[in-house]
Order: structure tokens, then sequence, then C-alpha cells
């Protein structure tokens, strides 16, 4: 029987899923009678916690006789009130879950709470091991893992106590991993990370992130579509600046880690950047890469944030062009600093959320008009659905999962574009 794993939150857990269903398989779980439900959990929101307990509790009601193994950075940060839940037979770690030694345990799981939990302090392992899997959206797209954890301590983050310092996949290995999917035929290869733009600091020579990405263009002329996944700004290296500017294999979209646009919450934060970085930072990039795209994560009411202050947060998303956001109401971790400051009303919360997601469904449309009768090259991925080069979403007439085709865009549906494919420049 198939493992079945069930995952939450970022783009790095999807990627570890993957990696845990071969491991888990290797160990002989799919071979398990009664079968076996992994949830690879996410930390960042209470409510991200709250929905994985939920669906845990449905498998379990679901499947009476399954394995049900708990895993992910809720389980690393609270392995104990995972261990504590009925449901649940076995809690891994976030470095256990990527190694099948872990699942060939499974047999001998523990008769109490205690040792229902093996998870290791995270803060002790000091690598990541540069895990390979094939591809995680069919065949369009590859995601390959370069960094792991994070230095940065921001007061509302709980990530770094479930994902530990940061440590980096050393250079040649990335290159290898990227030379052999691009040979399988993935057309667009993903770099991932907890802080990618961290990249190199613990590797010999330090390279930064930006000395990677043009080391792998140069190296591996097969990838055509190099994507970043998520930046913070205040470390783009000067070598990255140079490649988003010349390298058209590196598509047009980074996705900033802004979370504010005020001053004072910014401090609040503990974030290294203020609001005039951030907008110089996308003039610049404009500048050098006229077709970029922007998006963004922001917080709506974090702990003392008047009404003036989200203001600059509203204002942020026109002064930096975003098309893409991603809004987060605040949900106090447990164990952050920011937990104990002053807390905005829940009630206030959502609606400052509400009206942020607004600001970026307008800004969204502006950015789907802006594109109308415009030419794009489009990665199909699944049923006439692609990603342009700078990430919208486009309906295609025609086109093979993988393949790269080129368009024109006709309309929209306010929600993705819709192009009439180009037969003759297809690719």
């Amino acid at each position: 029987m198939a493992v079945d794993i069930v995952t939450f939150g970022c783009r790095l857990n999807t990627y570890e899923s993957e990696v845990m269903r071969r491991e888990a398989e290797a160990a002989g779980l799919d071979g398990l009678k009664d079968g076996a439900v992994i949830f690879n959990t996410c930390a960042v929101t209470a409510e991200a916690v709250r929905q994985a307990r939920q669906s845990i509790r449905k498998a379990r009601r679901e499947n009476p006789t399954a394995r049900i193994i708990v895993t992910g950075c809720a389980a690393q940060t609270d392995p104990k009130s995972f261990a504590a839940m009925a449901e649940v037979d076995l809690v891994l770690g976030n470095e256990e879950k990527l190694k099948a030694s872990s699942y060939r345990a499974l047999p001998d799981f523990g008769v109490n709470d205690t040792e229902k939990a093996r998870v290791n302090d995270i803060f002790s392992v000091r690598e990541t091991a540069g895990h390979m899997v094939d591809a995680i959206e069919g065949r369009a797209r590859a995601f390959v893992q370069v960094q792991n954890g994070c230095d940065h301590r921001c007061t509302f983050c709980i990530i770094p106590y479930g994902r530990g310092n940061s440590r980096s996949v050393p250079m040649g290995a990335v290159v290898e991993q990227v030379k052999r999917l691009a040979g399988n035929g993935y057309a667009e290869i993903v770099l991932t990370g907890v802080d990618l733009t961290s990249y190199g600091a613990d590797l010999p020579g330090s390279p930064k992130l930006g000395r990677l990405v043009k080391t792998i263009l140069r190296q591996v002329p097969d990838v055509r579509r190099l994507r970043l996944s998520s930046i913070d700004s205040i470390e783009a290296d000067g070598d990255l600046m140079e490649a988003i500017a010349t390298e058209k294999r590196l598509m047009p979209h980074l996705h900033l880690s802004l979370q504010s646009g005020d001053d004072m919450i910014l401090k609040r934060m503990k974030r290294r950047h203020l609001r005039e970085h951030s907008i110089g930072f996308c003039e610049e990039v404009r500048r050098i890469r006229p077709d970029i795209v922007f998006g963004a994560d922001i917080i709506a009411g974090f702990p003392t944030e008047t009404e003036a202050m989200f203001e600059n947060s509203l204002r942020i998303v026109e002064e930096c062009g975003l098309s893409h956001l991603h809004v987060f109401p605040f949900s106090p971790r447990e164990g952050t600093p920011a937990a104990r400051m002053p807390q905005v009303r829940r009630e206030v919360v959502k609606e400052r959320a509400a009206r942020l997601r607004r600001a970026g469904e307008a800004a969204y449309h502006r950015h789907l008009e802006s594109l109308m009768s415009t030419r794009q090259s489009i990665l199909v991925e699944h049923d006439n659905i692609g990603r342009t080069e700078g990430f919208t979403p486009c309906a295609v007439e025609q086109g093979r999962p993988g393949e790269v085709i080129q368009g024109v865009v006709t309309g929209h549906d306010g929600q993705r574009l819709i192009a009439a494919t180009l037969p003759a420049l297809a690719a």
C-alpha cells in the first residue's frame, strides 16, 4: 500500500515530502498491511498547527488501523503535544524525517508518549545533505534544496527552532543535482531554502547565492529556466544582481520577505531592512530587468501596529510594484518575543488582513491587465494550465506537461491569463 503523505506549509516542506516518501518506501512502509499516513507539518502560524491536528484526527477516524507519523516544523518545536495525541503512533523531527532508518523502526512503536517522540536537537545539526528527488509538480518543475535553517531571530518567527541554524548544500552537489534533473527533461529548476539568500556563509570560501546561480547557468546549459523561491532583498549580493540583469534563463520573478512597510514595526520584528531599502531595491531591479515581477509576504496586525503603521504596509504594495501578495494575519507563536508584546485585537487583525488582500487583488488585476496582447513563454504544468516566466498562471489551448510553449495573451479571468498558442514557435 502506498505511503500517504499530507503536507502543510512551504515549498521546502513539499520538496522534503518527496524525499520522505522515497525514504519511507525504502524502509518498507509501503508494505504495511494497514498503510501509513505521514503528516509533514508547518509551525509558521497557530492556524497551521490547528489544521494539522484536525487533519490527524480525521485521518485516524478514516483509517483506524493505519500507522500515523507526525513530523515537520510543528512536530520539531512541540513534539510532546503531538506525542500526547492518541491518534499519533510516532513523532519524528525535521532531521529524522529524511532518513530511512527512522521509518525502519516503525514496527517497534513506543508504548508511551516519551518513546513516541524521536526528535533531535535541531541546533546540533551542522550540515544539510543534497537530497535528490525527481520532481514535485509532475514533469514540469523540479525543486533543489540548497539551504536549510536560519541564523536570524525575527521576533514573530518560530521557524529557526524548527529548522535550526543556517546550513548550505555544497555548490558541487547542487550543480550535480541540477545536471541530473535538466538531463531528465525538467524545463524549470527552482532553488529553495528557508533563508535562501544566506546561502554559502557556512561553506569554505563563503560563496553567495549569486555565485551559485551563475555557476549553475554556466555549467548546466541544458537548464532552460532557473527560478528562486523566496529571497531577503537585504542579502542580495552583487553577483545575484548581475545575474538578474543579464541571465535571461534566470526567471524574472522575485518573491520578497518584506513582512511590513512600516519602519517601527520592522524594527520590532527585528528585520534587517527598512521600507526605503525595499522600495529602492524594487526600483533598482526593475531598472536592470524591466520585465521583473515581484511578490511579497506581508503580516497584518503585528503587535503594537497602529492604523498609520498599517497604512504604510498598504502603500508599499504600490510603491514596490508588488503583483503577487501573500498576506498573513498576525498569529502569536508561543515562545517568540512577539507573543509577549501588546497584541492588536483579533477583529482588527482580520480587518487589516482583508484590506491588505483587497490591495493585493487590485494589484494582481493591474498586473494581468498589463500583460494583455503580450507574447509569453509558458511552461505547461497540467490540464492546459501553465506559468509565464513571471510566474503568472496562464490557460493555454494545448501543450504537454513540461513543455515550454509560446503564446499571445488574449484575455484573463481575474485569476489567470488566457493565451493563444503559437504553434510555429513551440519549443
